[in-house]
């Protein structure tokens, strides 16, 4: 597992961050406006938005209007890598599933 993924996991591990993504994946938003969809205070909100920059899930972006705002943004490769991984992990679930099937159905097993 690569540490990109690794951190994609840690970060989406907290619910609050989890909540976040689902609300940015209706389009981008302000920092203010996702902490009150969430039911967070800001201080809050900041700190759950710094792990998933971190985690390279989201990024920020200021309007060009104004530099004090900031637009956060779902970055789509980490959750593109998340995908692929659990895709090939359930993959070799499906594999050993129907092993095991073909075993026990095997005459004289």
């Amino acid at each position: 597992m690569s540490a990109s993924l690794d951190a994609t996991l840690a970060a989406l591990a907290d619910p609050h961050r989890r909540a976040t993504v689902d609300l940015l994946r209706q389009g981008p938003r302000r920092a203010g406006e996702l902490a009150q969809a969430a039911g967070l205070s800001a201080p809050a909100m900041s700190r759950h938005l710094r792990a998933l920059r971190h985690a390279g899930l989201v990024e920020e972006t200021h309007p060009p209007f104004d530099a004090r705002v900031r637009v956060y943004a779902l970055r789509p490769a980490p959750m593109a890598e998340l995908k692929a991984w659990a895709e090939a992990a359930e993959g070799l679930w499906s594999d050993q599933l129907l092993a095991l099937k073909a075993h026990i159905e095997e005459p004289g097993a």
